[in-house]
């Protein structure tokens, strides 16, 4: 408990015992009214001067109609009216609701907190003369070499540059596998270093890095609120001055006409009691905060409660092939030379032809050819959907797709092959092809069955030559597939599944690399892989992965699903409870207590089963 909430507890129980006195001693020896007023404000004063101060400032401040303004008027009313045993039972119980809903916030919050550790508190900066000084992660310029100790928190990120090493990731995936790394790896912010001294060259500023991101991403959540939570907070800025005229109304034209107003004032107080919307206005935010910080710990970052409840919806899935359903990790598995020409030209050339490149297939090709001088190569030009052009040794070189090729001109010799095949011209003439292959990610197929179990039509859209992609896709079991795509043909094909998804779905598009930065905005919502996806990606996307694992996918969904169902159980239970127990006291037939119950037991019932989201991983 919080220092607050210890507080509140400790004028609770104080409070509780005066009135359990109080009414023991006014049960066997009766006092007059004065002076069992004057007793009874004791432990109301207590109890509830924090409410009547808010309620008093929400008057001045023009903030009249909240849950303080209800309990503050019914409280008071109820001692007016001489039940002051009532009055002040009402505020106590109202203080224990409001006790319990904020420690099931303070709980929900601890997952956050969990989170929020991964913020390093230093850096330790490695000096020209080899010195190290502990300095602000925010100082560390990029280029710099720090030294990460064994148990310390990776503070940006950047290349290992030596040392050797394993990195805790469960901060950030919520997989505690663990992660060797080694000279010329990348690692990310936010790991911790297990064993083994590590040098790492910075590649990012502070404010750039993952750990960065991760926590903004996650202290803006809760300002994208969800439809229905817009919807609660519209509804208790009507529905509140609405039962308050309702309860003036009760309280003083029934009397006109058939006397009794204590009788009917009562009712009224107990009208107002019943109204508080407490049960909605604080289970509903609850629910989705429950929801976005579980699905955290998971490793899976909801940008907002709006894309968790658009997630419940979900009734089309399409994925990019590349780093989302594969591995992303090429190896050159076979070479075809053209006449004349020997398989170590022809992977030399296309290696240097590459080597500007950051596409895993440009990776693959400088791997399977290492040492060469980067310097023969220059002028290199991206085409985008095609491959590259580049001058090495002073001849321009062409290497790509066969769209490539019929683009250029070029005669060439089509092979065959489960993979990627690269063709490579030289002075306008066809030199070779080379075949690269990729391996599908060890949890695809396991996230394909998971996606069409909850009903979710399952589309693969790549750049990837048809026959790579229809064998992927078979295997995996998709429903869909549309290969050989450009950037700007992945987008018209979103554009034609958005018109053709059920109505009342939404579609979802999950992608790693920077060309699928604007299909990820196109769809409803944008997921990407976080681990090894760009910066753009990651940016554009609504929902981000954080270990890539596209069984997480179908895991977010069921999140979701659990918590609009809660949270509409809870917008159901406190309705019905409320009209029902509105309409009797309105005939008379309730009490205060009946109050009591309808307000703050209906919000502690709500916001109890707003808890059951907290236990997500129980939900795996």
């Amino acid at each position: 408990m919080t220092k607050k909430q210890k507080k509140t507890l400790k004028r609770i129980v104080i409070a509780a015992v005066l009135s359990a006195l109080l009414a023991v001693v006014l049960h066997f020896a009766p006092l007059p009214r004065l002076v069992q007023l004057v007793l009874w404000l004791i432990p109301y004063y207590i109890i509830g001067h924090d409410v009547l101060r808010k309620a008093f400032l929400g008057i001045k401040g023009g903030e009249v109609f909240d849950e303080n303004f209800l309990m503050a008027v019914a409280t008071v009313g109820a001692m007016a009216c001489g039940e002051y045993g009532e009055g002040v039972a009402v505020m106590l119980f109202y203080q224990i609701g409001e006790l319990f809903q904020s420690y099931a916030v303070g709980k929900s919050r601890s997952s956050i907190s969990a989170l929020m550790d991964i913020r390093p508190d230093s850096a330790n900066l490695e000096d020209a003369d080899g010195s190290i000084r502990t300095v602000d992660p925010d100082d560390v310029a990029i280029g710099s070499v720090i030294v990460v100790k064994p148990g310390e928190k990776i503070p940006l990120d950047g290349t290992v540059l030596s040392g050797e090493s394993t990195l805790n990731t469960a901060a950030l995936t919520g997989e505690s596998r663990p992660r060797s790394v080694r000279p010329g790896d990348e690692v990310i912010s936010g790991c911790v270093n297990s064993d083994g001294v590590l040098r790492i060259t910075t590649s990012k500023l502070y404010g750039e890095s993952t750990v960065a991101k991760i926590l903004d991403l996650v202290e803006n959540s809760s300002l994208k609120k969800a439809p229905v939570e817009n919807f609660i907070t519209k509804f208790a800025r009507y529905y509140t001055p609405a039962v308050c005229a309702a309860a003036l109304v009760l309280a003083f034209v029934p009397p006109i006409f058939a006397g009794h107003w204590a009788d009917w004032i009562m009712r009224a107080l107990t009208f107002l009691v019943i109204s508080c919307p407490c049960a909605l206005v604080i289970s509903i935010p609850l629910t989705f905060f429950g929801g976005i910080g579980g699905a955290s710990r998971l490793g899976i970052l909801v940008k907002g409660g709006n894309y968790l409840e658009a997630l419940s919806k979900t009734g089309t899935a399409v994925f990019d092939k590349t780093g989302t359903l594969t591995q992303g990790v090429f190896k050159v598995t076979a070479v075809h030379p053209a006449d004349g020409v020997t398989e170590a030209d022809l992977l030399e050339t296309a290696a240097l032809a590459e080597s500007f490149s950051s596409h895993p297939i440009s990776k693959s090709l400088r791997e399977a050819a290492p040492g060469l001088d980067a310097r023969r190569a220059a002028d290199a030009q991206e085409l985008a959907g095609h491959g590259v052009k580049t001058l090495v040794d002073g001849k321009t070189v062409l290497a790509g797709n066969a769209r490539l090729m019929d683009a250029e001109g070029i005669a060439y010799t089509a092979a065959a092959g489960a993979g990627t095949l690269v063709y490579v011209a030289r002075q306008g003439q066809f030199i070779g092809s080379i075949l690269i292959s990729d391996e599908e990610k060890p949890t695809a197929k396991a996230a394909m069955q998971g996606l069409q179990a909850q009903g979710v039509r399952t589309v693969m859209l790549t750049g990837d030559s048809p026959a790579v992609a229809q064998a992927v896709a078979a295997d995996l079991g998709m429903d869909e597939v549309h290969a050989g795509l450009l950037p700007a043909d992945k987008v018209q094909w979103v554009e034609t599944l958005l018109q053709q998804k059920p109505e009342k779905k939404e579609l979802v598009f999950v992608g790693d690399g920077i060309n699928d930065a604007p299909v990820l905005m196109r769809a409803d919502i944008g997921i990407a892989m976080g681990a090894l996806g760009s910066d753009a990606a990651i940016e554009a996307a609504d929902v981000v992965l954080m270990d890539d694992d596209p069984a997480k996918i179908s895991l977010a969904m069921r999140i979701s699903r659990r918590c609009m169902r809660i949270v509409y159980q809870n917008i159901g239970f406190a309705l019905a409870v409320k009209a029902l127990c509105l309409v009797l006291t309105a005939l008379g037939i309730t009490n205060m207590w009946w109050g009591v119950f309808a307000d703050v037991g209906v919000m502690v019932l709500a916001v109890l089963n707003a808890t059951r989201m907290l236990n997500v991983k129980a939900y795996r």
